[in-house]
């Protein structure tokens, strides 16, 4: 494997699963050394440990504690290179705009976008300090895309980090920080498999619509989380980095 981010250090929230577990195995592999912030202890070292980096116990809608994240990566290995802020819920209660409370839509919102606000807020100054940086915003295609099946809350969030994303990327390009947005088509994660096996006949509406004909792997999903914040994507910002399966820019699917 290209020795990539040798010397480079990598912070990921959500990493003690599904996409954010795969993309620490992934950036491990080719070199960068891994600070992995979880709400899950368990889970957190364990990953944190199998890839021979650190685990912080986060909440990361609680500014003091996402401060604590990056400052502890700075402090431990010397630098915050790479910021993943791919933390995410997506909870049955948040459904049809008619029938989501304000309680849903609101957690929702602080752990899905909030969160992200402040990983980017504590990231930003140690990239400055440094010179150079690459900060990875966990979107969605749909926040570029509408559905029927509406989670309307996580929509709406992953469309505000979409904007945010190209914002930052804009405003921190000429001090060498880049700034993108990932948006990921269906994947096969904990979060989706228990969503689906509960429902197949969602499952199946879903699937019609991917052009590949199956969801993505955690492992593809990683592949372009590393190749973001990765040199080869120097000249990669403010973008909405679409990692689909042709969802997006399908009208009609394949039989």
């Amino acid at each position: 494997m290209v020795q990539r981010f040798e010397g480079r250090v990598a912070v990921i929230t959500g990493g003690a699963s599904g996409i954010g577990l795969a993309s620490a195995r992934r950036l491990a592999s080719e070199g960068a050394k891994i600070v992995i912030g979880d709400l899950t202890p368990e889970l957190g070292k364990a990953a944190a440990d199998e890839v021979g980096g650190l685990f912080v116990p986060t909440d990361v809608t609680e500014a003091d504690q996402v401060e604590a994240l990056f400052a502890t990566a700075v402090e431990q290995f010397g630098s915050v290179d790479v910021a993943f802020n791919n933390a995410g819920i997506s909870p049955p209660e948040d459904d049809s705009i008619l029938t989501t409370g304000i309680e849903a839509w609101d957690r929702v919102q602080r752990v899905n976008l909030t969160s992200v606000y402040l990983c980017c807020k504590a990231a930003l100054p140690h990239m400055q300090r440094q010179g150079k940086g690459s900060i990875i915003n966990t979107a969605s295609f749909v926040a570029v895309m509408g559905a029927a099946t509406s989670q309307i809350s996580y929509t709406a969030s992953k469309g505000g980090v979409l904007s945010m994303s190209r914002e930052l990327g804009v405003q921190f390009a000429r001090e060498n920080i880049r700034v993108n947005a990932l948006c990921p088509g269906p994947v096969n994660t904990p979060l989706l498999k228990e969503l689906f096996a509960k429902d197949p006949e969602r499952a199946a509406r879903r699937l019609v619509h991917v052009p590949v004909g199956r969801f993505a792997e955690p492992e593809e999903i990683a592949a372009a989380v590393a190749f973001l914040a990765s040199d080869d994507a120097s000249f990669i910002t403010a973008s909405q980095f679409l990692v689909d399966g042709g969802i997006s820019g399908a009208y009609v699917t394949p039989l």
